[in-house]
């Protein structure tokens, strides 16, 4: 690949309360895919003198267009690969019977390689045209339909952490796993065969990554919890994610299942699953004692609240979270969740946050914490990059531009040719970059995502080459 200069409007994250619009913008990505430099202000008169100072001389240069930005792209902390075809459907259950009835009949179906490798296909296509570049799968119980799913994404280019589920007990009889010793084995296969991929970027860490995934403590035994663990304490690198507190019922019945441990993330502690490379999805019903729990290990949360809402689970207090230092992303939660893309997420996180303030009116406030405000735009464009980044563990890497990093990035049109009929883009001039970025944020769909670049390679997007 070669070096190429891109010179426009480039959004960018800096922390919770900021991100820095940049409307003349040189951004230079080596050939690598990694951030060579960035010059934040630059005139039209200055970008020839500018790049050769930097010693880009005939480099190439690609110039946006009014109505068109760079940002980081999308990170989704949480998935499930094998419920896409289910999405739009059993919307009128809560959690353990839309399993039950609706999604454990579908994951079944993953048993098929033929229709594994059609579906997969289909839904890596989808999610990465929709502007996600890192995203964390949940595969299937199925070791070789899951091994198509990481497949799959490795040969999209996309950054991903798959996992195969655990589950060995309080499943129905044709979609269980037979033993906490078939489940472990099954893992250890999986992780390997990931780890032999052949590397497709110059990326620090490949771009495809095993995570251990039990699905949720209630699926499964201690013997296969303890197993888990042992495994994850031999490998302090692996990642690890699964379910927590997100339906009253769910954690009632989890804490029956494990009447020796304090709480349902005390089950997790207990057996040395949650460390700082946990990935905890959902989180909306935590006491303080898990809350400091969390905190304590340094665990992130998934804030899936098109799920929540969708479930009927709950509202997810992320101000709190987010106050206490707890590192938290977005994740779409499909099928829970009725769409594959981050932008739904973060709309119904505003909700969600709206939610809780409302419900909070009148209380006192205090000005630098999060806790029963509404979100801002700056901490929505975090929480969908940055934050995601760092729940991953990937912060050093992804979810900003800076020197160094990889450029994992969107090319996004608010222009009329857009063709999105919710996107007013007649007069781009009477709008700030922050603006448009706050139009993108609750009007854009995919087809306001141009380009996809994951280490600094064009991947997805509607300018993509099928």
């Amino acid at each position: 690949m070669s070096a190429i200069v891109y010179y426009g409007s480039v959004v960018n994250p800096v922390n919770l309360g900021t991100f820095k619009a940049l409307p003349s913008c040189l951004l230079a990505v080596g050939p690598t895919g990694n951030i060579d430099w960035i010059a934040e202000h630059v005139g039209d008169s200055m970008v020839q003198e500018t790049m050769a100072a930097h010693g880009y001389v005939d480099v190439e240069v690609v110039c946006l267009r009014e109505g068109e930005f760079i940002m980081p792209g999308l990170i989704d902390t949480h998935t499930h690969a094998s419920q896409v075809p289910n999405l739009g459907s059993g919307q009128q259950y809560e959690l353990l019977d839309w399993l039950d009835k609706v999604t454990f009949p579908m994951e079944s179906r993953f048993s098929d390689l033929d229709f594994a490798m059609r579906s997969y296909a289909s839904v890596v296509r989808r999610i990465i045209d929709s502007g996600t570049t890192t995203c964390c799968y949940f595969g299937t119980i199925h070791l070789e339909g899951t091994k198509v799913l990481a497949e799959t994404v490795h040969a999209s280019g996309q950054r991903a952490f798959v996992g195969k589920c655990d589950m060995d007990r309080n499943s129905p009889s044709y979609y269980i796993e037979p033993s906490a010793e078939a489940s472990i084995s099954a893992a250890k296969a999986f992780i390997s065969h990931v780890r032999q991929l052949p590397s497709n970027s110059d990326s620090a860490e490949p771009l495809v990554q095993p995570i251990l995934t039990p699905r949720f403590a209630i699926t499964c035994t201690a013997s296969l919890l303890k197993s888990l663990g042992g495994l994850a304490a031999s490998d302090p690198n692996l990642r690890i994610q699964t379910h927590i507190s997100e339906n009253p019922n769910e954690v009632a019945f989890t804490t029956s299942l494990f009447p020796e441990c304090s709480s349902y993330a005390d089950v997790y502690a207990s057996f040395g699953l949650l460390r700082a490379n946990t990935i905890l999805a959902h989180a909306v019903h935590l006491n303080d004692e898990e809350i400091e729990l969390v905190a304590q290990t340094k665990a992130g949360i998934s804030h899936c609240p098109t799920s929540n809402f969708n479930l009927n689970s709950g509202v997810a207090p992320i101000g709190i979270y987010l106050d206490r230092g707890i590192k938290v992303g977005l994740g779409t939660d499909v099928s829970g969740g009725y769409s594959p893309s981050i932008l739904s997420a973060i709309r119904n996180a505003s909700i969600a946050s709206k939610v809780v303030a409302m419900q909070h009116r009148g209380d006192p406030l205090k000005p630098a914490e999060f806790a029963n405000k509404q979100l801002s735009v700056a901490s929505l464009l975090y929480l969908a990059t940055l934050g995601g980044a760092e729940v991953c563990n990937l912060e050093k890497s992804v979810g900003s531009f800076s020197v160094g990093k990889s450029f994992d990035a969107l090319v996004v049109s608010v222009r009329d040719d857009a063709g999105n009929p919710a996107m007013w883009g007649l007069d781009l001039t009477s709008r700030s970059l922050g603006g448009r970025l706050e139009q993108f944020f609750f009007c854009g769909d995919d087809r306001n995502i141009s380009r996809v670049f994951v280490q600094g390679k064009l991947i997805g997007g509607t300018a993509y080459a099928r």
